[in-house]
């Protein structure tokens, strides 16, 4: 009985590490067809670029400069309001905005929006045996429909992440000018003076990472549905899942890097 049990509750821990196994040999075998040539996938990496920018970069923008505007800019200014610091808010910024606030609602937006997309059409022509039939025809699966998506979020999500800074430091701005009467002489100098470039390298370089775990979380699931449709909408939400999980140990585990390596941007000036 109590072997039974002990089989029956590992039944799930042994299918989530069999499907982390197979999402790393998916990542694998799509970076060796992302250098080996040839390149037959550049128009759909184009097209897949585009599409992702399309569907993101109206929410991303909406989303950054409220979620800045209300919770550093209002919400932090109250906190350090308290410590007689309210000067202190442009260099806030750098450590929300910069650092974790952009990073995080850039994946947040590429994942709820473009990373869906993904897994449903993929899922759907996975129903239909198109993925089989490219087998058939002596096509790689992985190299043809996985690879570009891959490179597409690999590159769209960096640059989004810039354009959601862009418009989180303005949000941040409006805040202080509008609601806390700082000068904008001030908030600018306080935030170029704890503004560094490991601050913006590491928010560009984990975006991009963020990116390739949303594509491969997103692939996988959506080449591997079951059961029709109905199993093509647990896809999209086992993908969703899946890319916000990988992508918050992930940056756990690059933010520790980063401020062990750069320990001085720990500080607020």
């Amino acid at each position: 009985m109590v072997r039974g049990v002990a089989q029956r509750a590992f039944i799930p821990a042994r299918h989530l590490l069999e499907e982390f196994g197979d999402m790393m040999i998916l990542t694998g075998r799509t970076i060796w067809s992302a250098l080996r040539p040839p390149y037959p996938y550049g128009g759909e990496l184009v097209s897949q670029f585009l599409f992702a920018l399309r569907l993101c970069w109206f929410p991303l923008l909406i989303s950054t400069v409220c979620l800045c505007y209300a919770a550093p800019g209002l919400q932090a200014a109250n906190f350090l309001t308290l410590f007689g610091a309210l000067d202190r808010l442009g260099g806030f910024f750098v450590l929300g905005a910069i650092r974790e606030i952009g990073p995080s609602v850039t994946a947040i937006v590429v994942a709820g929006v473009a990373g869906t997309a993904i897994t449903a059409d993929l899922g759907a022509r996975k129903v239909r045996d198109e993925l089989d039939a490219l087998a058939v025809l002596g096509l790689d699966p992985v190299r043809e429909v996985v690879t570009p998506r891959f490179l597409a979020l690999g590159i769209i999500t960096p640059l989004m992440n810039l354009v959601a800074l862009l418009f989180g430091v303005v949000g941040g701005w409006a805040a202080s000018v509008i609601v806390w009467h700082i000068s904008s002489a001030g908030y600018l100098a306080t935030f170029s003076s704890n503004f560094s470039m490991p601050d913006l390298l590491g928010s560009v370089l984990k975006t991009t990472v963020f990116g390739f775990i949303i594509a491969i979380a997103c692939c996988y699931k959506g080449m591997n549905v079951k059961g029709g449709a109905e199993g093509v909408g647990r896809a999209v939400n086992q993908a969703v899942v899946i890319s916000f999980a990988g992508i918050w140990v992930f940056n756990y585990m690059f933010t520790s890097i980063l401020l062990a390596a750069y320990p001085e941007t720990a500080n607020l000036h």
